[in-house]
């Protein structure tokens, strides 16, 4: 049975593309900010913003790869291209925050003078212009683990300002310096919440596991339950990429009964109960009953055999 995967990779990369834009001027402007204004969290979210650029860039090539038909050795296309691009993101936030976070402890033990006001207008700008990329990328409708991927590195990124912005009102407030360095942990401890979930979901795919709301175990219940059948195993349920779940089976069904049309039945009830729209059922009969034993009496004693291969 075909599957009908059809998400909207045009979409995906529209959206990709006016969020590149908006995220590559603001980085570039908080480069300079950061220097002037001799702010940790100011430079070290304009290398998470690089890093964002970075994935984004990365998400628009995978999105493009996993319109690819599939062919030759590829035969479900490119489409995983998308999970490597979520797990590279995932990887690149973990590393990053790693590194924000030995800066903010050396900022804490010895804090260079800050300029809180420049940290503040940088902030504001930044936390409005992420707030638009965050809602371009989140979209109407469910996301693509790419695009998953380049999302979370824009919503840390917006909390990023707001602990910046919070950070050049306590230092503007009472000069307590160290509130950069501070400011900077809470970045990173986001960093690092986004990094595992990422990392998680793709790992998850390429680990071949139930996508997330499948359950194999009660989906073996509900085909072992459907009139004529008789036995379910060797069942497989995983994802191929985001949003596009395939399941395998091998099912026994009642001598008699019409092996074509219980599969067309099962299919059917497996796309509209659990939306599993990419299926391979192997149906055959019931195994037929053992042939009785035949007790045969022999010189040596007494052995026995299935008739079929009782001595002559």
């Amino acid at each position: 049975m075909a599957h009908d995967h059809v998400h909207d990779r045009g979409a995906d990369r529209r959206a990709l593309k006016l969020a590149l834009g908006l995220i590559a001027a603001l980085m570039a402007g908080e480069i300079v900010a950061g220097i002037l204004a001799a702010s940790l969290a100011l430079l070290s979210d304009a290398a998470h913003m690089l890093t964002d650029a970075v994935a984004l860039a990365v998400s628009l090539a995978a999105a493009k790869l996993a319109e690819r038909p599939a062919r030759g050795a590829m035969t479900y296309g490119l489409g995983r291209a998308e999970v490597l691009s979520a797990q590279a993101n995932g990887i690149t936030l973990l590393v990053l925050a790693g590194l924000i976070v030995y800066g903010a402890i050396t900022r804490l033990v010895s804090p260079p003078a800050t300029k809180g006001a420049v940290m503040l207008a940088v902030a504001a700008a930044g936390a409005a212009v992420n707030v638009l990329a965050a809602r371009i990328l989140r979209g109407d409708g469910e996301r693509s683990i790419n695009v998953e991927g380049s999302y979370q590195h824009i919503l840390t990124d917006l909390y990023a300002f707001l602990a910046t912005a919070a950070a050049a009102i306590v230092i503007l407030a009472s000069g307590f310096r160290r509130a950069d360095a501070i400011a900077s942990l809470l970045i990173a401890a986001v960093m690092l919440h986004s990094a595992y979930r990422l990392l998680k979901a793709s790992g998850r795919v390429f680990m071949e596991a139930a996508p997330a709301g499948l359950d194999p175990v009660q989906i073996g219940r509900v085909l072992a339950a459907q009139p004529g059948v008789v036995e379910v195993h060797d069942l497989h349920v995983w994802e191929v990429t985001s949003g596009f779940p395939a399941l395998s089976a091998h099912v026994a069904v009642r001598a008699g009964d019409d092996c074509h049309e219980r599969r067309r039945e099962l299919q059917r009830m497996l796309g509209e109960r659990f939306g599993l729209r990419h299926t391979t059922l192997q149906v055959d009969h019931e195994a037929a009953e053992q042939p009785p034993l035949q007790i045969e009496v022999a010189p040596g004693g007494r052995t026995d055999r299935p008739r079929s291969e009782a001595k002559p």
